[in-house]
């Protein structure tokens, strides 16, 4: 793919376009990320000149132009290609894979961003002016215009022509300054303009949300979202990309960019690129409590994976206030004949009605609505709920069920050793990456070339391990064995 996006027509590249591959994953390998760097290695490095087998080091400005225009496109068939590699070499299990996901900052200014509330209250507020406006001109024009809908904009331009053949027609002469009367068709005129400007705006606004609760200016594709550390220190919003990763046998054999701040949301299309990519699905997942929806679950199930994902609230039931937290539906008896809970003050709530949710990505779970039976003057009330009424519960049956079998499966022996597998894999590749690679910050803008930054930086890391394995003799080596505690 990368030799097509080469013309067969004019002088030759100084440097083929396999060298200059090697050259950039070398480069980002050897943790050197900028063009003007990987020229002077290419001038001073042995190494990269050995690469070069005796070509001209190009300049950056080459580099950066093979890197943002030829490279996109043939980046990701590459990074798999190595995959595929890795695993007709024995290097990968199809045993189970390992996926977590961090945030990255984007490279965009920090103060740009542009939120969807705001843009829909100010759009609201122009939009009854607009109204007003229209009203005052079908009166004095004698028309029947109307602003409405999706066709705001459209239907804009049409007053703004209407207006502009009327003041051609009647020989409207503009003036503009102090001291000069505008006539009725320039003040008209004039003013939706104003409204049609603002209205493309607010589309242009609209258009690039995507979905998103806001964007950046400077990036459209970053999304402002909380970092672990940001340049103040104090945890503010800044722009990034929620960077997917997923490891197996110590390689990274998947990684995919979204804009979500949430990882929740992510699981399903990360897995369905994996397969798409890598041509099968691994028999089971493992992965921290982020990912843990009812969605995740149904998926899994309906493509026969087994999950290993942490519950969200694993933790907290560890906790002794947990288990002593009478609101809590975990600590209160449940008859499955009956389909009953049974509260701290042995009263029953029972099931009410089942109503429908649906999810941001459109999936639809059943939640049974459980009403306890008598809540006023019980002592415990204050302890139980805040409602006004009888204490109310929403279950999921389904979620639940699976989310059982999930706990069961982390806690079995397997279980165990994969998860301690995917804080020394994944989150350790994480480590790699952002740490000893030094990168924290994309030097791209755009969804696809951040895409492109974060495959080479992938392909590096897995060049690196895999000298690492040969050297330590550690070749085909897939899980690390769970130390046994004296």
């Amino acid at each position: 793919m990368a030799h097509s996006s080469y013309s067969a027509k004019g002088r030759n590249p100084a440097v083929d376009p396999k060298t200059m591959f090697k050259i950039l994953t070398y480069a980002y390998s050897q943790n050197i990320y900028s063009s003007r760097k990987i020229e002077t290695a290419c001038r001073r490095d042995i190494n990269f000149m050995w690469l070069l087998a005796g070509h001209k080091a190009p300049d950056h400005s080459t580099i950066a132009r093979f890197h943002t225009d030829f490279l996109a496109d043939a980046c990701e068939d590459l990074f798999y290609q190595m995959v595929r590699r890795l695993g007709q070499a024995d290097e990968l299990s199809k045993e189970t894979v390992f996926i977590d996901g961090t945030k990255l900052e984007a490279c965009a200014s920090k103060y740009t961003f542009v939120w969807k509330k705001s843009v829909g209250k100010w759009e609201e507020k122009m939009f009854r002016k607009i109204q007003e406006a229209v009203q005052l001109l079908n009166h004095k024009y004698i028309q029947d215009f109307s602003v409405g809908g999706e066709t705001r904009a459209q239907e804009l331009q049409k007053i703004c022509r209407f207006l502009e053949g009327r003041c051609q027609t009647e020989g409207t002469v503009f003036v503009h300054g102090r001291g000069r009367r505008k006539s009725r068709n320039q003040r008209y005129l004039e003013l939706f303009r104003r409204f049609l400007e603002r209205q493309t705006v607010y589309d242009w606004h609209t258009a690039s949300f995507q979905g998103r609760n806001n964007y950046c200016k400077t990036d459209p594709g970053a999304t402002f979202m909380h970092m672990k550390d940001d340049h103040m220190r104090n945890a503010q919003l800044k722009p990034g990309y929620n960077v997917q990763l997923a490891a197996n046998s110590e390689y990274i054999v998947a990684a995919v960019i979204f804009q979500d701040r949430n990882d929740v949301w992510t699981l399903v299309p990360f897995l369905k690129t994996m397969e798409e990519k890598l041509g099968f699905c691994y028999p089971s997942i493992t992965a921290d409590s982020g990912y843990e929806s009812e969605e995740g679950y149904s998926f899994l199930r309906e493509y026969r994976q087994k999950p290993y994902i942490k519950p969200q609230t694993y933790e907290k039931w560890k906790k002794h206030s947990f288990k002593k937290d009478i609101s809590k539906r975990e600590n209160m008896g449940y008859d499955e004949k009956t389909d009953t809970y049974t509260c701290h003050a042995w009263k029953s709530l029972s099931p009410l009605f089942i109503k429908k949710q649906k999810s941001k990505s459109g999936y639809e779970s059943e939640v049974t609505v459980y009403e306890c039976e008598y809540c006023t003057d019980c002592p415990y009330k204050e302890k139980c709920t805040r409602a006004k009424g009888n204490k109310r519960l929403c279950i999921s049956k389904s979620f639940l069920e699976k989310r059982q079998e999930s706990y069961e499966n982390i806690l079995s022996e397997t279980g165990i050793k994969y998860r301690m597998n995917r804080s020394i894999q994944v989150e350790g590749a994480f480590g790699v990456l952002k740490n000893d690679y030094g990168f924290q910050r994309f030097l791209l803008r755009r969804k696809t070339k951040v895409k492109l930054e974060i495959l080479l930086l992938c392909m590096g890391y897995n060049i690196n391990k895999l000298h690492a394995k040969i050297q330590n003799g550690r070749t085909e080596s897939h899980l690390f064995p769970v130390k046994e505690t004296a």
